[in-house]
């Protein structure tokens, strides 16, 4: 029988050994785009910040170019530089032949301003007008003394303008206040003392104006490569160094102080440039907020489920749509938002409590509270499901044996059902942080804004304003890379703002991996 019908050898596929094979290489080819994605991420965004030499070409036609050195074409044999000088050239960055270039040099004497507006300039210091210093001797020193000096008067500047913001903030809420107001004594007191403030803001004004006028008289003048001189005003100058004749420290501090600008400072030159605070700033709040609406709410659902509900058919059909309602579109969430958050209840609460302000609305527009809401809505099912699966891992033998020994049940649930599922919650805590913080299509209908100038949280009463519009890194994303006029000046931009959502989600959910861990080490006894 044997010698009839010999028994084949196994084969790879009969033992299953290719399909372990395959896995193990789709395991390493995802880890490997996934590295590649943060790598590619990480160096674009780490390397936008660091100050690179100026290089000068010599044309054949006799002109010259200056600028950093951006990419090399080697199939078109071509440069690319930043040129800047936008308010010269009219544009950022300009292409360069191979055999149009004569000779190429790194003259130490170049300078690089990062300005307010117009972008960077690059060229060469020729004359300076400034009654800040007194050019005696070397004009190079009298420069960096003058910008020193410039930068202490603008954050002077920035004091008065704030002053006069809030006044005028105390003027509004006085108009808002006098329409309300039918008591002639009351009407009396406040219209005094909106003239008061009036005045108050009128003198104000007048000293911020001339203030402003007298920084903007001072000026440097610059010359490009080709001769050209522009004057520019030492006020609009945040930054100037000679990137040629920096030392590798130097230029690791220069380093550290833009990275400090990019999370402290607010964007500027249409989010192109600039810092990324006010965009963190939201993001991290909106989280929070987030955090805060739906982690309650998915626990206590998850846990009636799970330890109240009885098993039937109606508990099924809400087990199923909460599992589906995970693969909805975020766009529908937020377009569901924007109906019964913003136009409904919004709009209700603008009727009853803010008809004074109306038709401008305060809680029937987009803002921090309905888009972390939405965002709310949008993770619930994520922290039901992760919870529930939690709840389900604890042993029935230690809530059995937590009843027996005299517990309720709502004594065995809060003291040893929920610290023992708590990994399972705070996964669910890490699945939703990790995709509110990536959504963008919701948050564009219930409160995301291009450009924030008050944030949500600040020193007018009452200190904390829901209502407002916020920035948030995932918008700041698109809008830099899809919405720019200056694509080419956009893209450092966009990679350094991904890397900064990257690092804000995995900060994030490290802490709530840490404390996940520390929590299944205290309860590895159960079925952790």
């Amino acid at each position: 029988m044997n010698r009839a019908f010999p028994r084949r050898k196994p084969g790879i596929w009969t033992t299953g050994d290719a399909w372990v094979w395959l896995s193990t290489a789709g395991a390493v080819i995802t880890v490997l785009m996934l590295v590649g994605l943060v790598g590619l991420v990480s160096y674009n965004g780490l390397s936008a910040l660091w100050p690179h030499q100026l290089a000068q070409f010599e044309l054949v036609d006799g002109s010259k170019a200056l600028g950093e050195l951006k990419r090399t074409d080697e199939d078109m044999h071509r440069i690319q530089i930043k040129s800047g000088n936008r308010d010269l050239y009219g544009i950022d960055f300009r292409w360069i032949d191979d055999v149009n270039v004569s000779n190429r040099s790194f003259p130490e004497n170049a300078w690089a301003l990062e300005r307010l507006e117009h972008g960077h300039f690059y060229g060469f210091l020729t004359n300076m007008n400034a009654s800040s210093a007194s050019i005696d001797g070397d004009l190079e020193t009298a420069f960096a003394k003058a910008l020193k000096t410039m930068a202490l008067k603008r954050e002077e500047l920035n004091d008065l303008e704030s002053e006069l913001a809030s006044i005028n903030t105390s003027l509004e809420s006085l108009n808002l206040e006098l329409l309300d107001t039918v008591d002639k004594d009351k009407r009396t007191r406040l219209e005094a003392l909106k003239t008061e403030r009036e005045e108050a803001f009128e003198v104000l004004r007048v000293k911020v104006d001339g203030f402003r006028s007298e920084l903007q008289s001072q000026y440097v003048t610059m010359a490009d490569c080709n001769g050209r001189t522009k004057d520019i005003p030492l006020f609009s100058i945040l930054r100037a160094y000679q990137p040629n004749s920096m030392s590798v420290f130097s230029r690791t501090g220069l380093y550290l102080s833009r990275m400090l600008d990019l999370l402290t400072e607010p964007p500027r030159e249409a989010n192109t440039e600039g810092g990324l605070f006010p965009a963190i700033f939201g993001t991290a709040m909106m989280v929070l907020l987030m955090s805060l609406f739906t982690m309650p709410l998915g626990v206590v659902a998850a846990v009636y489920l799970r330890e109240y509900a009885k098993e039937g058919l109606l508990v099924r059909i809400i087990r199923i749509t909460v599992n589906n309602l995970a693969g909805v579109p975020s766009i529908v969430y937020g377009i569901f938002g924007l109906g019964f958050f913003v136009y409904g209840i919004g709009g209700t609460i603008d009727d009853w409590f803010f008809s004074n302000r109306l038709p401008t609305p305060t809680f029937g527009t987009g803002g921090l509270l309905w888009a972390s809401l939405t965002m709310a809505l949008l993770t619930m099912p994520v922290v039901i499901v992760a919870t529930e699966e939690g709840l389900s891992a604890v042993p029935k033998g230690i809530r059995e044996g937590s009843l027996a020994l005299g517990a309720t049940k709502f004594q065995t649930l809060m003291r040893v059902v929920l610290p023992m599922s708590s990994p399972g919650i705070l996964t669910g805590l890490i699945l939703s942080i990790a995709r509110a913080a990536g959504e963008v299509a919701p948050l564009m209908l219930v409160g995301v804004a291009k450009l924030a100038p008050k944030l949500v949280v600040d020193q007018q009463f009452p200190y904390f304003h829901p209502e407002r519009k916020f920035m948030h890194l995932g918008f700041h994303i698109y809008d830099v890379g899809f919405q720019s006029p200056n694509v080419e000046a956009a893209i450092p931009m966009v990679f350094v703002t991904t890397l900064l959502l990257l690092v804000m989600v995995l900060g994030l959910s490290s802490i709530a991996m840490v404390l996940r861990q520390r929590m299944r080490t205290k309860y590895s006894g159960g079925a952790f």
